[in-house]
């Protein structure tokens, strides 16, 4: 499991080169997957939409620019300390504010929101399951629970490609741009680490989830998986509203 202390300070000592090699080593795919998730959350004006492990808040924003009221929360303040300055620079139709928040347990109130989101993010948390339970708490019975994640690369030739690129390739761009190529090391060792996306799906339905699937896309370099609160849950402890 991830040591939550190493995390924060890797995120904390790359938060300045983050989106940009975001953007530049996934060519720019990295932000249609998160378009694809916001879409499978269907209408979302007016609803209120909980974002774990936003970092700078990409995902985040796509969800206000919906028309959704936000929060989203990051533990690592040098990351989630950026999101403000986007969400001034681009004109959502809805609403969102940003604190910083371990996904493990969470400053918000219980039955509350209608989606809840991580994307790329759950595979740092040193308990997944518990990050599962508080979002499956900050729900309305009914609502959705979204998580996207890189499953370990498959067998086939863009799984094999992609491999060989997160385990040689992407530590030595990370190392000459962000300057710590130890954190783009990181990386692909939680990836080639994180469960096959049957059994994540497993995870989500020991967590309480129902109608659980996944979709993977880009050859399965990415996995989108969803599940709902049941409609008659109520979690059992209210948390502080946020």
């Amino acid at each position: 499991m991830p040591d939550p202390h190493e995390v924060r300070s890797m995120f904390a000592r790359i938060a300045g080169t983050y989106d940009g090699l975001n953007r530049g080593l996934s060519m720019g795919v990295d932000q249609r997957w998160r378009r694809k998730t916001v879409a499978k959350a269907g209408a979302l004006s007016g609803k209120r939409v909980l974002d774990l492990c936003c970092g700078t808040g990409d995902l985040s924003l796509l969800f206000a620019e919906q028309g959704a009221q936000v929060v989203g929360a990051d533990f690592t303040h040098e990351m989630v300390s950026r999101a403000p300055g986007k969400a001034q620079r681009r004109r959502a139709a809805g609403s969102v504010v940003f604190v910083q928040g371990d996904a493990q347990a969470l400053p918000v109130s219980s039955d509350h929101f209608d989606v809840a989101s991580v994307a790329f993010g759950i595979r740092n948390v040193e308990d997944p399951a518990r990050c599962l339970g508080e979002m499956w708490r900050a729900l309305k019975p009914g609502g959705l629970a979204l998580v996207l994640e890189f499953p370990p690369p498959g067998n086939n030739p863009i799984g094999q490609s992609f491999r060989l690129y997160f385990r040689h390739i992407l530590p030595v761009i990370g190392g000459v741009v962000a300057r710590d190529r130890e954190a783009y090391r990181y990386l692909p060792r939680t990836v080639l680490a994180w469960p096959k996306p049957l059994v994540f799906t497993g995870w989500m339905q020991q967590a309480g989830f129902e109608s659980v699937d996944f979709q993977t896309m880009t050859g399965g370099i990415a996995c989108l998986h969803w599940g709902t609160k049941p409609a008659t849950a109520r979690a059992q402890a209210p948390a502080p509203r946020a």
